[in-house]
């Protein structure tokens, strides 16, 4: 089959090389031109996934025409771009028009707090079934064919063990599932709770405190998402826990990364200035609040990573906070 990824960060790169591994063929989006002529004419991608050697059949344009008469479209484009980059697809003859679409960016987008199944349907109309991808899945292990498992939603089970059949290798696993926004809501809120644990890395808190953020930031990300129509189970299987447990802890967790140089006294216009990469967690802490605030839900540890992040709290009264909160059953 043929593959169409838009946008060549380091995880829309790797997911064009399980598709290639699998025996299918990728053509990658970018914007950045550079990317485009370095992926085409060395296969490498050096910029956002160093070090990797991509396959033959992995071929990169900067024209979204050229993904038209594609098997599956794979969006890899940040939340916060996804509706800046698929507006040039609008219109009756939009080259993503009836595709099914595969969603792998995790976040909510500011100002609309619509998660981005809602986006996609808002700008393509058009376009075809959509489905997100998420779990434990670092791009920097995927490429080098570590052992990894996810799991596709879809209201379509059709379409969910289409993109399990595309993405099955000896060593990329995929589940599936029909609850969308569940596995949305965990893959947006759990950076929110990575940027947490990095906080409680950079602060020099020890196992205790970080567990304990882990396990009550999962019972945070459910209730949102339960309040918002999802499966309480989702949040304790790949997409839940298992992304929750990797991002929280992993060297290669952009979020952890953020919340870790907070805890180390750096301000988080510095930290970001000096990222290639962008880390979800950041705007989707704010549209977080402000969509559990439209659904009455309460997410303590998201308001204080916002006050950490945007009014200078320091970490440890916001910690200290938290632990005089009122008593309450688990």
């Amino acid at each position: 089959m043929h593959i169409g990824v838009i946008g060549a960060g380091a995880w829309g790169t790797a997911l064009a090389h399980v598709a290639e591994r699998a025996g299918h063929a990728s053509i990658i989006w970018a914007r950045e031109s550079e990317v485009v002529a370095e992926i085409n004419s060395s296969h490498h991608n050096e910029r956002f996934l160093p070090g990797a050697h991509l396959g033959p059949n992995i071929t990169a344009t900067s024209d979204l025409n050229d993904l038209r008469g594609c098997d599956l479209v794979v969006n890899a484009t940040p939340t916060q771009f996804v509706r800046a980059t698929l507006t040039p697809a609008v219109g009756p003859d939009s080259p993503l028009a009836n595709i099914p679409f595969v969603n792998v960016a995790k976040g909510i987008e500011l100002g609309t707090h619509k998660r981005v199944s809602e986006v996609v349907a808002e700008v393509l109309p058009n376009s075809g079934t959509f489905a997100v991808l998420s779990g434990p899945s670092h791009a920097e292990e995927v490429i080098k064919d570590m052992p990894t498992t996810v799991v596709c939603a879809s209201a379509d089970h059709v379409v969910a063990t289409l993109v399990q059949s595309i993405f099955k290798t000896k060593t990329f696993r995929v589940y599936t599932s029909d609850d969308v926004v569940g596995v949305e809501i965990c893959g947006s809120l759990k950076n929110v709770i990575a940027i947490a644990a990095g906080i409680v890395d950079g602060s020099g808190l020890g196992d205790n405190t970080k567990a304990a953020l882990m396990t009550r930031g999962l019972a945070e990300i459910a209730r949102l998402g339960v309040a918002l129509g999802a499966d309480k189970d989702t949040f304790f299987g790949l997409a839940g826990m298992g992304d929750l447990i990797v991002t929280c802890d992993s060297k290669h967790s952009r979020n952890r990364f953020v919340g870790d140089q907070i805890g180390k006294g750096r301000t988080l216009d510095e930290i970001l200035g000096s990222m290639s990469a962008i880390a979800e967690g950041v705007p989707t802490t704010r549209a977080a609040l402000e969509l559990a605030a439209s659904v009455g839900v309460e997410l303590p540890i998201t308001e204080k990573v916002a006050s950490i992040l945007f009014d200078h709290e320091e970490p440890m009264k916001a910690i200290r906070d938290l632990m005089v909160r009122p008593l309450k059953p688990e």
